[in-house]
């Protein structure tokens, strides 16, 4: 007896698009097939004309727990990730206290554990104090190493050289990097304040988080990869220059890989006039040609990752002026309906969208049994009808903040049905109530 068979649905797939039935027993995809009729099931859904894709894994999220959860928190978010059909969440370690250590690891797991809607992980962080917590982290505690080459976010800013050297050197497991030039953009803030005094236009914001600061630290991050052998993940990329910096094609055997976020292919900077400081993030949104080059860039393999950046701020914190307003967005709703906008629009194809959200993810991160849609994996999975529609308004958005940047947009497509480990953890209206999220396994050795 299956809990749930899924039929005729358009399964998206490593490349394929087929219309297949799948069953799901006991949190996994039991069965493949043409037709699984001849196999009871406690709940039959009638997929056709709507398409099944692999949860979205989202490797870059601020859940904002603990320390933060005026913001938000895991349990809100979360819940906000699998009604947008995203099922397996890596959360990042600025919060407070921040997570430099294992037992700051093991901390973050205890909380999220019972109260994660998705399946989870936490990065280490880097700071100028914590090589030797680095040298000594099991592989497989984490998603990865964490280092803010250009975002002072407490003590989380590494910018001493010999110590960069040492977390590329020894980081037992992929390091992500957030890349921008701080000496730069501090330079900066002050001339436009010279210009402006405290009330910068919001629109200035890519001026200031400049192009150049972003092509400095993401060719320094590279170097030093290149230099120490190290496995390189280069996260939310803004500007078209640097993916002259990383290689096209397939992401198999790539030492470097690149990603970018889902609102850096959605808004330029002509959006700051409407949105102001909503689209406030760094890096910054920049310009409608970087735009196209990065969306290029995920047709043409430079860009081998999609994720959101997840970073929600209180709606009064962002009604400050320039210098006081917080960067950072809520997407996980959202995120991948924007994306299946575009993929209707004709900017990618399905299957490219899946491999960049699901199936690259897994394997960059060497997760066990995750990202794709096999028997014998865990029944992570999405159901989008995109001939449905999904209007967002303030009533109906979930992040604990209220609000979200793609307010008054109507997307092509809707989310269906969301299920984690097997479970239906967003019915198309409500999320389940009874969190199902699983901390994730590594296969590092």
């Amino acid at each position: 007896m299956l809990d749930i068979r899924i039929s005729q649905a358009q399964v998206v797939n490593e490349g394929t698009i087929s219309t297949q039935d799948v069953g799901i027993k006991d949190g996994r995809i039991h069965a493949i097939g043409s037709d699984l009729s001849h196999l009871d099931a406690r709940e039959v859904i009638d997929a056709a004309g709507r398409h099944l894709l692999p949860g979205m894994i989202d490797d870059q999220v601020h859940f904002r727990e603990p320390g933060l959860t005026a913001k938000g928190n895991i349990a809100t978010e979360s819940a906000a990730a699998v009604a947008g059909g995203i099922t397996t969440f890596f959360d990042m370690p600025n919060v407070k206290p921040a997570t430099l250590d294992s037992d700051a690891l093991e901390a973050k797991f205890a909380v999220a554990a019972g109260r994660a809607h998705a399946n989870h992980a936490f990065y280490l962080g880097a700071s100028n104090d914590n090589l030797e917590a680095i040298k000594t982290l099991d592989p497989n505690q984490t998603c990865g190493i964490k280092i803010f080459m250009g975002a002072s976010t407490g003590n989380m800013l590494v910018d001493d050289p010999e110590i960069l050297e040492g977390i590329f050197k020894h980081a037992p497991t992929p390091i992500v990097t957030h890349c921008e030039d701080t000496p730069m953009i501090l330079e900066n803030e002050a001339r436009w304040r010279e210009r402006f005094g405290e009330d910068v236009p919001f629109s200035e914001h890519g001026l200031i988080r400049s192009r150049e600061a972003c092509i400095k630290s993401s060719r320094l991050a590279i170097d030093l990869a290149t230099r120490n052998g190290t496995q390189l993940h280069v996260l939310h990329l803004t500007t078209a220059e640097e993916m002259a910096l990383f290689k096209a094609g397939p992401m198999k055997g790539k030492q470097i890989t690149a990603e970018v976020c889902a609102h850096h292919l959605w808004f330029s900077d002509a959006d700051y006039d409407t949105r102001g400081s909503l689209i406030k993030c760094n890096p910054a949104v920049k310009t409608a040609e970087d735009r196209a080059a990065l969306r290029a860039a995920v047709m043409d393999g430079r860009i081998d990752i999609i994720a959101t950046d997840h970073a929600p701020h209180t709606w009064e914190e962002k009604q400050n002026p320039y210098f006081k307003a917080p960067s950072g967005l809520p997407l996980v709703q959202h995120a991948l309906l924007s994306l299946l906008d575009q993929v209707q629009d004709g900017i990618y194809d399905l299957e490219t969208l899946v491999q960049k959200t699901s199936h690259n993810v897994a394997d960059r991160f060497s997760i066990v049994d995750r990202g794709y849609i096999r028997e014998g994996a865990f029944a992570d999975l999405v159901l989008v009808d995109l001939n449905g529609e999904t209007s967002v308004t303030r009533d109906n958005v979930l992040y604990k903040c209220g609000w979200s940047p793609f307010d008054g947009v109507t997307f092509k497509a809707r989310i269906d049905a969301t299920f984690v480990n097997g479970v239906k953890a967003y019915d198309g209206k409500t999320v389940n109530p009874v969190a199902n999220g699983q901390r994730l396994s590594f296969n590092r050795g």
